[in-house]
């Protein structure tokens, strides 16, 4: 395979930046205090100019506040979750920043403390608090655009809806259908053809059940299966394939007692067991019936890619792969500001013959270190060219770093090109952004810590040309945290 790549930024040293760099990472500069909001303005135009066609909106979703009271929270997955929104009309980028006003977060905002546990943190104070304050809903992990409003998702729980423009809170959704006990994951699936949306939540037990919804465009929720699955796994993400929903329910269970008993939190509580490999559920998109049940060999993955059937009738399954799960280890470091766990996931394609369940062949398209793949929403459960993704620059120490650079993927020719930020900028998951008057032209979109000034900016880039200056900069009034996952919503 090729591999082209090409840095389009020099890095910039300075005396204060390498006393910087000795004593902690430059990433850590955007999250060592809590985000600030800001409200609906203008935003400076830094270099280039805002394509004719770009018209919409960027979201993104991220944990901005990971203390309180004195008080870190336990994992990078526990904090609370604030709405980037960048709306471009004419010639002008308009910005709004607010973190999600769940009841959890107003609460702990009026006490000036913590007062609920998370994924990663028992509730602060006496062991009793364990078995009196529920989970707090952190809303921070990714964003659902819909015709009338905007959901703030977060998995262990039931999504916030919020105005799409001001980004105000109106609290929490069932979309007609997610009753007491039923969550809904930060990772749907939306068929851009068809507009249904397809979701997915785990409810825990003895043996937790995988509950699936199908949506209408609106969010509504009009089918609903569940299913029984082995213990309590992590089931993240799942994948849209043609006329199949695929699950693949990696080895990790969740040793329940010492949960209950509050002596542990649930991340803690989660153990890594190859032995179990990986669990492949097919479901009927249509039906949300099993087509088959299937098992391959142990990984772990947050996040799929894409997934398509090919003229065979072989599912093609796109995945972030780990080789096991320090990467949650890794996370919880994230926090703290300083890491040292090594957890490299490479691009891996899986073929599966979806009436069997059974797996022909895995490969490894990528061996770089990636993770957030993602198509063009059009392609979604399509065969789809290129694959976007975060990516780390040439000779960075993955266990000592954050994600610092993006990357397109070619499926036809097997080339990776990159966008190299330089020294101490690290962007967002790139976002694909098509012309809605000119499907021939696109943009990758991404917003960008540059730990050297300690700002934040959305860069814009002609997605055929990631290896070049980007068409666009903008600025943004204050620092954005590192942030998980976002959606363009066009005009």
């Amino acid at each position: 395979m090729q591999v082209c790549t090409s840095i389009i930024y020099q890095p910039k040293f300075d005396m204060h930046t390498i006393e910087k760099k000795s004593t902690t990472k430059a990433w850590a500069g955007a999250i060592v205090q809590p985000a600030k909001e800001f409200p609906s303005t203008q935003l400076p135009i830094i270099s280039g100019k805002i394509p004719d066609g770009l018209r919409g909106t960027l979201y993104r979703n991220g944990p901005a506040r990971l203390g309180r009271g004195g008080i870190h929270m336990g994992h990078w997955f526990d904090g609370d979750g604030a709405i980037l929104a960048v709306n471009f009309t004419d010639a002008v980028a308009t910005g709004v920043y607010r973190y999600v006003q769940t009841s959890g977060y107003q609460e702990e905002a009026a006490a000036g403390k913590l007062l609920y546990g998370n994924y990663g943190m028992t509730a602060p104070g006496p062991i009793w608090n364990q078995w009196q304050k529920p989970i707090k809903n952190a809303a921070n992990t990714s964003v659902l655009a819909l015709p009338d409003k905007l959901l703030a998702l977060w998995e262990g729980g039931k999504p916030h809806a919020l105005d799409l423009q001001t980004l105000e809170t109106w609290g929490e959704d069932h979309l007609g259908g997610l009753t007491k006990g039923l969550n809904y994951s930060a990772h749907y699936k939306r068929d851009k053809q068809t507009g249904e949306i397809f979701n997915f939540g785990i409810s825990p037990g003895q043996n937790a059940t995988l509950n699936i919804y199908k949506s209408d465009s609106t969010g509504r929720i009009i089918k609903q299966a569940a299913y029984q699955l082995d213990g309590v796994p992590l089931v993240h993400d799942f994948v849209l394939a043609g006329q199949y929903l695929v699950f693949f329910i990696p080895p990790v269970r969740l040793n329940v007692l010492p949960l209950l008993i509050g002596i542990n939190n649930y991340s803690d509580s989660l153990e890594w067991q190859p032995r179990l490999g990986t669990q492949i559920l097919v479901i009927d998109r249509e039906t949300l019936s099993v087509v088959s049940r299937g098992e391959t060999e142990p990984w772990f993955q947050w996040h799929f890619g894409n997934g398509y059937v090919d003229a065979s009738g072989s599912v093609i399954v796109d995945i972030a792969r780990f080789e096991d799960f320090q990467t949650n280890q890794y996370l919880k470091e994230v926090a703290t500001g300083e890491t040292h766990t090594p957890a490299k996931s490479t691009l891996t394609r899986v073929h599966l013959h979806p009436q069997t369940g059974k797996v022909t062949s895995i490969q490894q398209l990528f061996n770089g270190h990636c993770e957030f793949p993602n198509v063009p929403q059009q392609n979604v459960g399509q065969a789809s060219r290129y694959t976007y993704m975060s990516t780390s620059r040439s000779g960075t120490d993955i266990s000592q770093e954050i994600l610092n650079a993006i990357a397109r993927f070619d499926n036809k020719t097997e080339t990776l090109t990159e966008a190299d930020f330089g020294e101490n900028r690290y962007p967002s998951e790139p976002i694909h952004a098509q012309n809605t008057q000119n499907p021939a032209q696109s943009w990758v979109l991404t917003v960008v810590y540059d730990a050297n000034s300690h700002t934040s900016e959305v860069w814009i880039f002609d997605s055929d040309r990631l290896d070049a200056e980007p068409v666009c900069k903008l600025g943004l009034p204050s620092v954005i945290p590192h942030s998980f996952h976002g959606t363009w919503n066009p005009a």
